[in-house]
């Protein structure tokens, strides 16, 4: 006979701990399903771990950058091994901390995958049900697996946070947010890097800014070769060569990383049988309220077709419980003004339409502002690479509508913008306000 509770949620990543959170915060009885470490892709294999690498990889960066302005150019190594440990040791606290709150908010916290065998029942592999009159997906997503002969050479995402030493000559393939912050991050600790990508590089992002962070890679001494696609991969660990389908072989290569996308977690979960719709890569189609096009059955996060960002599944999975359990019926999370960032070398931030995007939808009502300059860091140690800030606005009030930014700081200072814009920022807003000098948040107040 199936457990019965007000909520059951499937995945203890960042969108489902914060539907069950929030659920239970609200008298709800949660019932939280998930073989898995909790904390899912961002906690254990992505944003915290990456980030720890980023800022080992921005010390490396500003250590040969105070050679450059006078300091001893005394050698720097990274313990690699203590390194490891320290931040391990930080994610396995994250994950304490998640079991304590979820014990003290009373959610029944059960270690296996389930699937829906109905819309308001799922069972384990051992036979337990549970049932409830809500049932959210919260799955997530993993690193997509090439099919091409070798592929086992390689290693993904998930696989990099343990290596044992960083490999001297590495390639990334692909050319998305993944392939562009490992490459940087692994050029900073020391590595040798070609990325290999099939057409362009963040093609998200504003073509502008991707191709001066283009610049400044290559700059650092990253190789990039595009419009190129493997098809296999040879040799043995430690030796590997990459074939591409126009014959052209790369390496060799102590370790290749394969960075070509992610596919949702949505297979194994019985929704073919209750018909729950699905998108071509198998991402869970949603509407704005998270609803499936099955009554009772919801998601968010990765596994669905929504922009892939943590925060984002964050704002969905606690709307969501507020519309179930709260009362608040029309309860969903402004989508207008998301932030992004590549934590590249240096970062790249955006919010709201690129350049592209808006001429595509207003035409002729689009106004540009765009921005070049060089740090004053960079300037005191005689470095000529200059950042890049973009503003994209509309109509003759120029309603900002996108706001793009290469520089250091730009993962930092784009928040206070991207809040600015939800709120109904345009460019005489910018133009009164009064800057903080030098910094590198004025510089999109100096787009006149």
């Amino acid at each position: 006979m199936a457990e019965h509770f007000d909520l059951i949620v499937l995945g203890a990543g960042s969108g489902g701990l914060s539907v069950a959170q929030r659920a239970a915060r609200l008298g709800a009885r949660v019932a939280l399903f998930d073989p898995d470490a909790l904390g899912g892709t961002c906690v254990n294999r992505g944003c915290v771990p990456k980030k720890a690498m980023w800022f080992a990889a921005q010390i490396a960066d500003m250590h040969r950058l105070g050679q450059e302005i006078g300091f001893d150019a005394a050698p720097l190594r990274l313990d690699w091994a203590r390194f490891r440990t320290l931040r391990d040791q930080y994610i396995a606290g994250i994950r304490h901390r998640y079991a304590t709150r979820l014990d003290m908010a009373g959610i029944r916290v059960i270690e296996e995958a389930a699937q829906l065998i109905s819309n308001h029942t799922v069972e384990t592999a051992k036979g337990m049900q549970a049932s409830a009159p809500h049932i959210v997906i919260s799955t997530g997503a993993r690193p997509r697996r090439l099919d091409i002969p070798g592929v086992e050479l390689g290693m993904n995402s998930d696989h990099i946070f343990v290596l044992d030493a960083p490999p001297q000559h590495i390639a990334v393939v692909g050319g998305g947010y993944i392939a562009v912050e490992f490459a940087c991050v692994m050029r900073a600790l020391g590595c040798q890097v070609d990325v290999l990508v099939r057409e362009n590089m963040l093609t998200d992002f504003d073509l502008e800014l991707v191709e001066a962070l283009a610049v400044q890679m290559q700059a650092h001494g990253i190789r990039i070769v595009r419009n190129t696609q493997i098809k296999a991969a040879r040799g043995q660990h430690g030796a590997i060569t990459l074939e591409a389908t126009d014959r052209a072989e790369y390496g060799v290569y102590d370790a290749v990383l394969w960075a070509v996308g992610r596919v949702p977690n949505s297979d194994g979960l019985g929704l073919e049988k209750l018909g729950v719709a699905c998108g071509e890569r198998g991402h869970i189609l949603v509407d704005a309220l998270q609803n499936t096009n099955v009554p009772g059955v919801y998601a968010v996060g990765d596994v669905t077709d929504r922009k892939a960002l943590t925060p984002v599944a964050v704002a969905a999975g606690r709307a969501l419980a507020e519309r179930l359990i709260g009362g608040m019926a029309d309860a969903k999370f402004d989508d207008s003004a998301i932030p992004s960032v590549v934590f590249s070398e240096p970062p790249l931030g955006a919010v709201g339409l690129t350049e592209q995007q808006a001429r595509a939808r207003y035409g002729d009502a689009v106004n540009v502002h765009t921005g070049r300059y060089t740090p004053l860091l960079w300037m005191v140690a005689g470095r000529s690479e200059q950042s890049v800030v973009k503003l994209v606005c509309v109509g003759e009030v120029r309603k900002v509508v996108g706001i793009h930014v290469l520089g250091p700081g730009s993962d930092e200072l784009l928040q206070g913008f991207a809040m600015a814009m939800q709120k109904g920022l345009d460019w005489h807003d910018l133009k009164a306000a009064i800057a903080i000098h030098p910094t590198a948040a004025e510089e999109l107040l100096l787009l006149h």
